[in-house]
């Protein structure tokens, strides 16, 4: 393959204003996995979960791959791997090295499950593939009820409990001091981070779940302390990469992920220069 073989079969615009209409409800949906995305992955940065996020997705992989072996709903499979994944991870990685170890425990262990149950589905490769790395597909208005509701429990959840699990995120020790209960709050908040992977698994795939919910929090910590900002910016930048990615992959030939993920490194880039060139002027400042 030569170059504008290349490019033809990454960016080929030809007949997007005729299948830009089809995929409505994709763009709602990656709207609202972008918004989800953005609001857990700061959390999941102060809580140091990037490595459990990874571990979640393997199992919620494994869900999805044996609700399609199974003929059932591929989204309710992976909803219930992602949440049977958080809830162990909740109740037995309490401390970090525990939680580490378990997650590289339920990692191979999930994928080695989603492997054997795509390998004994007969039916079209493309719907294997997608579970790992996404696809841009027709979102009907049934999927796209089912993650408006299960990312309104993530919202509302996150809303709930927001300062308390601020507070724990921060100084875990001396929120328990104060009376927090730490423990319900790590539960809940597992829970709401495996709904979280899991819908973020129907636009990047298993593999690239951190695209979403790690990355756009990273970059958003690189560019400001405040956290309002940091909320406010990580979940643009996810929205960004979600959205993005799909009205780019709409006119390829290529799965959604690398797109996203491609969006998603770009800004985490350009907030890593940002910092740079901060840090320079201060330094310079400080020495005139």
């Amino acid at each position: 393959m030569d170059l504008s073989e290349f490019f033809s079969s990454v960016f080929d615009f030809s007949d997007y204003g005729q299948l830009l209409p089809l995929v409505t409800n994709s763009l709602w949906a990656a709207a609202i996995l972008g918004l989800v995305g953005g609001l857990i992955g700061v959390f999941v940065m102060m809580r140091d979960l990037a490595f459990a996020v990874h571990g979640i997705a393997e199992l919620s992989f494994a869900g999805a791959a044996l609700a399609l072996l199974l003929g059932a709903n591929v989204v309710l499979g992976s909803l219930a791997g992602s949440i049977a994944a958080a809830l162990i991870l909740a109740l037995l990685g309490l401390k970090a090295r525990d939680r580490n170890s378990i997650t590289g425990v339920i990692m191979p262990f999930g994928l080695g499950l989603g492997i054997l149950f795509l390998a004994l589905y007969e039916g079209r490769s493309a719907n294997k593939f997608g579970l790992l790395t996404g696809q841009i597909v027709a979102v009907d208005s049934v999927q796209l009820n089912l993650l408006a509701i299960c990312a309104a429990v993530v919202v509302v959840g996150l809303v709930f409990v927001w300062r308390p699990l601020t507070f724990a995120s921060a100084d875990p020790e001396l929120a328990q001091a104060r009376g927090v209960p730490v423990g319900v709050l790590s539960i809940v908040f597992m829970f709401l981070l495996g709904l979280s992977v899991a819908l973020s698994i129907q636009v990047v795939g298993a593999l690239l779940v951190l695209s979403l919910l790690i990355t756009p929090a990273a970059a958003a910590l690189l560019v400001t302390s405040s956290p309002r900002l940091v909320v406010g910016l990580s979940v643009i930048f996810a929205l960004v990469s979600a959205v993005g990615g799909i009205l780019l992959a709409l006119g390829g030939r290529i799965p959604i992920s690398p797109y996203v993920t491609t969006i998603s490194f770009a800004i985490y880039l350009v907030c890593r220069i940002i910092m740079a060139v901060r840090n320079r002027n201060r330094r310079l400042a400080t020495a005139a």
